[in-house]
């Protein structure tokens, strides 16, 4: 396996041109094929921050693929944006670009970023995964309702304090995959109350056991982002190990 930690460009076909991501691929993988994780960005784009999180799945042996989710919105010979989390306005610069996305063509943008994955001849295509921080977790969550809808369901998901997911309850029934969910208790974003609206609906009241729900006490949105802003290094740490053994479980590389 090599070092994993540096990504090739990669053009993701869609049903309305390419978009450009990211792409880890062990040097080796097992005849069979590796198993890949989608990696869902926040809303600051393929940060540092993500792209670090890539290296480290990549590591655990996983091939991965992380879809440039603003990509439409620059020209082909623009740089995708990303904001790395400085200055006093990156969290209102952030919003904007969030903003001006389609959520229904990101998901579909994400489901292609599955299916490309799944074609990569060193992957075994029926055990695809999806990972996501933030916005993209809320995005993850869509995407595998639509997967399990299109008769492609995904192998896991992990989400991150999904931003959207108080919005996107009505697909629970349709995300029944084997799935984690990290949320801090002192979430500024998503109130205490809507974290437990969205455990009584993504486990099913509790009847769905291969669905973890992880509370993280002290920890505001975003605590997995290194930035000191979010940063609270124990949940960070904590939901790491969590998040290692889960897909080594369900997913194992």
């Amino acid at each position: 396996m090599s070092d994993m930690t540096f990504p090739i460009e990669h053009l993701i076909p869609t049903d309305d041109g390419t978009i450009r991501g990211l792409l880890w691929l062990p040097e080796s993988a097992p005849e069979c094929g590796a198993p890949g994780l989608v990696v869902l960005q926040e809303i600051f784009g393929l940060s540092e921050f993500v792209k670090s999180r890539c290296a480290d799945l990549a590591r655990m042996g996983y091939a991965v693929l992380a879809p440039a989710v603003y990509d439409r919105l620059v020209g082909d010979e623009e740089e995708v944006p990303v904001v790395e989390a400085d200055g006093e306005d990156f969290l209102q610069r952030s919003m904007d670009l969030v903003g001006r996305l389609d959520w229904d063509r990101a998901v579909r943008d994400g489901f292609a970023a599955r299916d490309e994955l799944a074609a990569q001849e060193a992957v075994h295509g029926d055990r695809i995964g999806l990972v996501g921080f933030c916005f993209g977790g809320g995005l993850a969550f869509n995407i595998a309702a639509v997967a399990k809808q299109a008769g492609a369901p995904v192998a896991a998901l992990v989400s991150y304090y999904g931003s959207a997911l108080p919005g996107l309850l009505e697909l629970a029934d349709d995300v029944d995959c084997p799935s984690l969910h990290h949320f801090g208790t002192k979430d500024s974003y998503i109130p205490l109350e809507q974290v437990e609206e969205i455990r009584e609906a993504v486990t099913a009241g509790g009847s769905r056991e291969q669905i973890h729900f992880e509370l993280h006490e002290g920890a505001d949105h975003a605590f997995d982002n290194p930035n000191p802003m979010f940063h609270h290094p124990e949940a960070s740490a904590r939901a790491w190990v969590q998040t290692q053994a889960f897909l080594s479980e369900v997913l194992p590389a």
